[in-house]
Formats: C-alpha cells, structure tokens, sequence
C-alpha cells in the first residue's frame, strides 16, 4: 500500500516536473518567429476556420432550446420579453464559450494529439531536430497562438447564431414579438457580456491547444499511445474548461456591479 501511495506520488510530482520543462522549452521557442510565424496562419485555418461549421452548429440548436426553455421558466407574472435577455445573457457568458470550447477540445485538442503523437511514435519530431528544427517552434508556438487567437473569433460567430436562432425560435414558436424580444435582448445588456465570454473562450483555446501538445509530444508506445493521447487530451481539457470557467466566475463577476 505504501509503495502504491509512494510510486503514485513521485509520478504526480515528474509529471509536473515534465509540464515545467515543456512550458519553459516553448518560451525559449518563442524569439524563434521566422520559424513559427509562418506557420501560424496555417494553423488558424485548420484550427479556427474549419472549426466554425461545428460551432455554427451547436449554438443554433443552443438558441433554441435556450428559448423554449425561457417561456417554459418565465410564466405566469414574469413578461415573455425576458425571454430575450435569458437568451442573450446565457448564450454570450457561458453556453457560448463552454459548449463551443467542449466541442473545440475534442476537434482540436484530439486532432493535435493525434498529430503530434503519430510524429513522436514515427520519430518525425526526432527528425526535426536533424534538420535543425526546434520542435517546439516549429510544432507548439503555432498551434497555440493559433488556438488562442481563433477561439474568441469562433465563439463571436457562435454568439451571434445563438441570439439569432434563439430570436427565431421565440417569434417562430412562441407567442411573442420580435419587438418584445429585442426589448427584452437590450434591456441588460453590457459590453462586458460579450468581453467575459471572449476572454473564456481565449483561455480554453490556449489550454486545449497546450495540452494537446504536451500529450502528444509525451506520447510513447505505438498505435495505443497514441490513442491513450487522444483520448487524455480530451478528457484533460474538458476538465480545465470547466475549471476556468469557474475561475473567470469568481475573477470577473464577484466585482462586477453591472450598468449603472
């Protein structure tokens, strides 16, 4: 038992010790642009443009489930123009950014996995360093600049789609006007919800383009280590979203007062 205890102990500390050296390794790669700065483009598109067809996706049925549920929620005394700022509200600070960053952890962050993890186990990263390459600059730096620079703009597009389905659905099935849900859409409505939730989905887009990164390239054992990747790398960023989700809560709206 105390073996167990022990041996699990100093794997959690290695790893951390191995998390340290990967994120100091990528800094140094940092002054190293002519490498990753053209490839960084490159991984915007892969990584944000061709993600916008499942976000597009996800937040139009998100609008409008969003909205039946508000008239389900708000009958009775409460006016049906809510039905907006519910919507609105909820789909700019939260499902917005976190269903799109669940969904963005297992299309990105399993596809750098699986990429980088492939090139490990194939000794296509041994290779680079052959040539002269730095693989974190030339694997790592683009990936998650790219992440953290696109995931905001992908979750922008979300945004929209969501208010716009969730408009939809409520003067579509819903006896209420578009008048009244534009009202209720605009009546506490601040820059600052569509700010937290592009400040979320740029902290998931870093964290989910890391850990694919920091998996893949530890990957050891063939095909199944590949796949054991693939599949921690999702599980770990689902989690880490979760938490900062949590942690934007308690940093950005504890002292938040709201529009004066």
């Amino acid at each position: 038992m105390l073996a167990a205890v022990g041996s699990r102990a100093v794997g959690l500390v290695e790893g951390f010790g191995n998390v340290g050296y990967f994120l100091a390794d990528s800094v140094r790669a940092l002054p190293d642009f002519r490498t990753w700065g053209r490839l960084t483009l490159l991984q915007m598109r892969r990584l944000g443009v061709d993600s916008l067809p499942i976000a597009l996706f996800i937040a139009a049925f998100t609008g409008i489930v969003l909205a039946l549920l508000a008239s389900y929620v708000l009958t009775g005394a409460v006016p049906l123009y809510l039905v907006g700022t519910l919507v609105g509200k909820t789909v700019m600070m939260e499902l917005g950014p976190v269903l799109t960053g669940l969904a963005l952890a297992g299309r990105v962050g399993a596809n750098i996995a699986a990429e980088l993890g492939t090139m490990k186990v194939t000794e296509q990263v041994d290779a680079l360093e052959t040539l002269a390459y730095n693989p974190y600059s030339y694997l790592v730096i683009p990936r998650v600049l790219a992440g953290t620079v696109m995931f905001p703009v992908v979750v922008a597009f979300a945004m929209a789609m969501g208010v716009f389905t969730g408009w939809l659905g409520a003067t579509t099935l819903l006896p209420i006007s578009s008048a009244a849900f534009m009202r209720g859409l605009r009546l506490f409505f601040v820059p600052f919800d569509v700010q937290y939730g592009l400040i979320k989905s740029a902290s998931f887009g870093f964290v989910i383009t890391l850990v694919g990164c920091f998996l893949g390239l530890g990957t050891r054992g063939g095909a199944e280590g590949v796949g054991k990747a693939t599949t921690r790398t999702v599980v770990y960023s689902a989690e880490m979203i979760l938490v900062l989700d949590a942690y934007w809560a308690v940093v950005l709206l504890l002292g938040f007062k709201g529009p004066a």
